[in-house]
């Protein structure tokens, strides 16, 4: 089968197309005939070598490309009595260090890291959240909010900010949304009660609109100590990219949230997104062969949405 993979780190230019044994199922584990994978900015930092960089995975190797995926699942292994072939799943491939990600025809996944596909969802669309919509749901979590807190969500019109808006809303928790002028119609339907535009000072901003800062900040879009700045003291602040959050502030619990498979969490965000309670965005379908620029066309910015690749 053809896969997507990085032997030498770098730019766009460094996604190889390589033909590969179909892998197969083995002890609590699915495969999925892929029917959609959606690119995202950790697919980028793989590519890159800022991962191996980080330490977060190694600097030599073949590293498969992909954590996004939508399909059916077509092979079971021993142990698995919750998928049978045929299910439309949607799934996530959360491990760094393994030589075949999401950009392939097939992929095999722990039964744990996949989901019943959202009815009436296409799998464009279902491609986009696995990866976003943990992130988000797990980020809120780590808040520790109840209904009626205050919350900020810079990039909330971005893959993971936009969810985060909208799941905070589903459990009646007051958003103020952080994102360009021209998305303020989005945000506000998604469920914010409050908007700043991103050209405005964002602590003061902020704190114009809640008088003593919100409860906690959910920091989508790498802000770091001026969205701090808007969170009261001893609120709580979750960043979501590894090594992005400021110091501890005023009594302000600080944490990094590195997203990880759930199945349960990914069946709830499967169901909400099948009865239109979250909002999954595709900017563009491509074919797989259509990876190189499907990443130059990442690396440009200003998607409303995620690219997805779709084998032919």
């Amino acid at each position: 089968m053809q896969a997507v993979v990085v032997r030498s780190f770098g730019g766009p230019e460094a996604l190889e197309f390589v033909e590969v044994p179909v892998p197969s199922a083995g002890v609590g584990q699915v495969r999925v005939r892929v029917a959609a994978a959606a690119v995202n900015p950790v697919d980028a930092a793989t590519r890159s070598g800022a991962l191996a960089a980080a330490g977060l995975m190694r600097p030599d190797g073949v590293a498969g490309i992909g954590w996004d995926v939508a399909g059916t699942v077509d092979q079971v292994g021993s142990d698995v009595e919750e998928f049978t072939p045929g299910d439309a799943v949607i799934g996530l491939r959360d491990r760094l260090d393994v030589p075949l990600g999401t950009y392939a025809r097939y992929v095999v996944l722990d039964a744990a890291a996949v989901a019943p596909a959202p009815v009436g969802v296409a799998a464009a669309q279902a491609a986009t959240l696995p990866l976003n919509g943990l992130t988000a749901l797990q980020a809120l979590d780590r808040t520790g909010l109840e209904r009626g807190a205050t919350l900020l969500v810079t990039g909330a019109a971005g893959a993971v900010g936009g969810f985060a808006v909208e799941l905070a809303a589903l459990r009646g928790i007051r958003v103020v949304a952080v994102a360009g002028a021209e998305d303020e119609e989005f945000v506000r339907g998604a469920g914010a009660e409050w908007f700043v535009p991103r050209s405005e000072p964002l602590a003061e901003a902020v704190r114009a609109r809640v008088p003593g800062g919100v409860d906690a900040a959910l920091d989508a879009a790498v802000v770091g100590i001026e969205a701090l700045g808007a969170v009261r003291n001893k609120g709580a602040f979750v960043s979501v990219v590894a090594g992005a959050a400021p110091a501890a502030l005023r009594g302000i619990r600080v944490a990094e949230q590195w997203v990880g498979a759930d199945p349960a969490q990914l069946a709830e965000l499967s169901e909400l997104a099948g009865r239109g309670g979250l909002t999954p965005r595709v900017a563009r379908t491509l074919p797989l062969t259509d990876a190189v620029d499907a990443h130059r066309r990442l690396a440009e910015g200003g998607l409303r949405g995620r690219l997805v690749l779709v084998p032919e």
